[in-house]
């Protein structure tokens, strides 16, 4: 049978507030507006508005799923970020609005023409795919070492048509001379409380050793290999200090922060 649109908008609310879901409504809403293909005005003007039965089902089964605090990027298959949609799965880390810092500061730094960016780490592609879309005469390399992430990458270049190329390796492994480096690694330490929606992410994309660090230090000490001229980061505030004397050691320093991202350039 159909359902009014208000009646399942309340059930499902309250399944999730039940379930500890404090943007209950909010994903509710969403997940409505994605079965029925229509905008949350008009959802919100016509409560009467009748789900057909199959479309109560699938609905049912995603607010059951987010009851188990699934993130929502996850049961809806993409995310947002710096203006585009990109697929995810839970192969990758979800697209974090405070990572878009790193796309600004890229954009303010005196680049040559042509220059060659590498997305270490790059997950769903997001950063090194914004980066080309962005910078369109860019040489982009989307490195991972998990060809499942690859793939994800791969998917989302495709639909967004951006001019990349692809390299699996872990960190610098094979990876040729480049003027910029992307690293938005793992940076969790080990012991970090983490919400129960981020345990649904894979580990090998959060965690990196007792302070967090640890991925840092590898990138670090292959950087001579690649000589970027610069190096953008991001960790947690706390992070920083540490992770700026890391690349003091390797000859690299603070030129610019924004938020959880560092740029660094040769000393």
């Amino acid at each position: 049978m159909s359902m009014r649109l208000d009646h399942f908008l309340t059930e499902a609310t309250s399944q999730l507030l039940n379930a500890g879901i404090e943007s209950a409504r909010l994903d509710a809403l969403i997940l409505l507006e994605d079965a029925l293909h229509e905008d949350r005005a008009r959802l919100l003007a016509h409560p009467e508005m009748q789900i057909p039965s199959a479309k109560i089902q699938a609905l049912r089964t995603k607010i059951d799923r987010r009851t188990t605090h699934v993130p929502l990027a996850y049961i809806r298959g993409e995310a947002s970020f710096y203006t585009h949609n990109f697929i995810v799965t839970e192969h990758v880390l979800i697209p974090r609005p405070e990572t878009e810092s790193m796309i600004t500061l890229l954009g303010d730094l005196p680049l040559p023409a042509g220059p060659r960016i590498a997305d270490i780490g790059t997950g769903s592609g997001c950063i090194g795919i914004t980066a080309a879309l962005e910078l369109p005469g860019a040489e982009v390399l989307l490195c991972d070492v998990d060809p499942q992430a690859l793939d994800v990458a791969r998917r989302n270049a495709q639909a967004l048509q951006a001019s990349v190329s692809f390299h699996q390796a872990d960190l610098l492994a094979g990876l040729p001379p480049c003027h910029v480096i992307l690293a938005n690694l793992p940076y969790v330490p080990n012991t970090y409380p983490i919400n129960r929606a981020a345990k649904h992410e894979p580990a090998i994309a959060l965690f990196a050793g007792t302070d967090g660090l640890d991925l840092y230090r590898r990138l670090f000490a292959e950087i001579e290999a690649v000589k970027p001229v610069f190096i953008l980061t991001e960790a947690l505030l706390e992070q920083h200090n540490a992770l700026a004397a890391i690349a003091r050691a390797a000859g690299y320093r603070v030129v610019r922060a924004d938020g959880l991202c560092q740029v660094f350039t040769r000393a």
